[in-house]
């Protein structure tokens, strides 16, 4: 997709307070905010997924530091290898329809703005670039320290195996935009990877990895625990993994924003899961997302 093939993802809820307190500082998580929609009154909003460009890099790098927190990971220079490879992957603009609106708009798309990021990085390709290493390592050392001993071992395995290449799928967007643009921007990701398949690009992947961000609420009271994705189709997607581990991050996070996070007398605690799925069945899943968003 060129950089300026723009497609239109439908009417979708934005946060009223506007889009400000969703991108303060690169530290801050996913967690709900003081300030997000409450379902008391609703803005409608039109989005458009276009292919990244230089001025989305800091914003990119702040939805991955939603993921990564802490960890010893360049988001900054992960986000500049999504946008030199602008020919596979969206970022999500807010699309403004009176002309009277195009030059906020513009203004938007070029101070780096966006709601969203969805693409792949070949980290069996890319292992040797600095924050590729980093990510490659900071997935095994979360998963030798809270993974199962078969899980472990699948992981060391498959990222050892350079015959059989890892996509690093990102699926990063605000937390009030809806799971129902998830499907056209997956669609068109399988679309692109395909077509740069074609053209002989190293897109040919055996693997998807994923990390996706969850709250849970604790078993407490004879209640079991519930898990809240904050993307919700990744909840279908977790279930469908070949390989998964999680752990908390409430250490990580501030207090303020996104740590523990207060739900009448219980206690939602922020994690993430580490998925790992077939490539091959990247079009099913995308099928089963809209059949899981549809209530089907």
């Amino acid at each position: 997709m060129s950089a300026n093939k723009r497609k239109n993802l439908n009417a979708m809820e934005e946060d009223p307070s506007g889009s400000d307190s969703e991108t303060s500082s690169d530290d801050e998580d996913d967690g709900p905010h003081p300030d997000a929609y409450t379902g008391n009154e609703e803005v409608v909003v039109d989005f458009e997924g276009r292919a990244p460009i230089d001025p989305d890099c800091h914003g990119i790098s702040q939805l991955l530091q939603r993921v990564f927190l802490k960890a010893h990971v360049n988001c900054m220079q992960m986000a500049d290898l999504i946008i030199a490879q602008n020919f596979v992957g969206s970022v999500i603009c807010q699309c403004e329809p009176d002309a009277i609106e195009s030059d906020a708009d513009d203004d938007m798309c070029e101070d780096g703005t966006i709601f969203g990021i969805t693409t792949v990085l070949n980290i069996t390709a890319k292992k040797d670039v600095p924050c590729i290493e980093q990510f490659r390592s900071f997935v095994v050392q979360k998963a030798e320290k809270y993974a199962t001993d078969a899980v472990l071992k699948h992981f060391r395995d498959v990222l050892g195996n350079e015959a059989r290449p890892i996509g690093y799928l990102v699926n990063e967007r605000f937390i009030n935009i809806p799971a129902q643009i998830s499907v056209p921007l997956m669609e068109n990701l399988y679309k692109e990877i395909t077509t740069a398949k074609q053209k002989g690009m190293p897109y040919n992947f055996v693997y998807f990895l994923m990390i996706v961000k969850f709250y849970r609420k604790e078993a407490k009271k004879g209640k079991p625990k519930e898990d809240t994705y904050t993307n919700a189709e990744e909840e279908l997607l977790a279930e469908k993994a070949v390989s998964s581990f999680e752990y908390s991050v409430s250490d990580e996070c501030d207090m303020g924003m996104s740590g523990d996070w207060l739900e009448g007398d219980a206690t939602l605690t922020p994690y993430r899961k580490v998925l790992l799925f077939d490539a091959k069945n990247f079009p099913e899943l995308i099928f089963d997302i809209q059949k899981y968003i549809n209530g089907q």
